[in-house]
């Protein structure tokens, strides 16, 4: 099988109680997770302590350089 070079996005596993800081997009800047479900993610402005929940939305990226594609199932 051939190999190419692939990228890998995985969910992240948000924690109750993690500071996060996104680096770019329209949520960026600096937030604090107060629940996660499986496809839910709420996070708190802490200046303003509004509280948004959103789909979940940040991804893990790595890069493959001898990734199988496409990946057998």
């Amino acid at each position: 099988m051939a190999t190419e070079t692939v990228t890998i996005f995985k969910t992240y596993p948000f924690r109750v109680g993690q500071k996060i800081y996104i680096q770019n997009g329209p949520r960026h800047g600096d937030w604090e997770v107060v629940g996660v479900s499986e496809r839910k993610v709420t996070l708190r402005c802490p200046i303003s302590r509004r509280e948004f929940e959103w789909h979940r939305f940040c991804y893990l990226t790595e890069e493959s350089m001898e990734s199988p594609w496409p990946h057998p199932d």
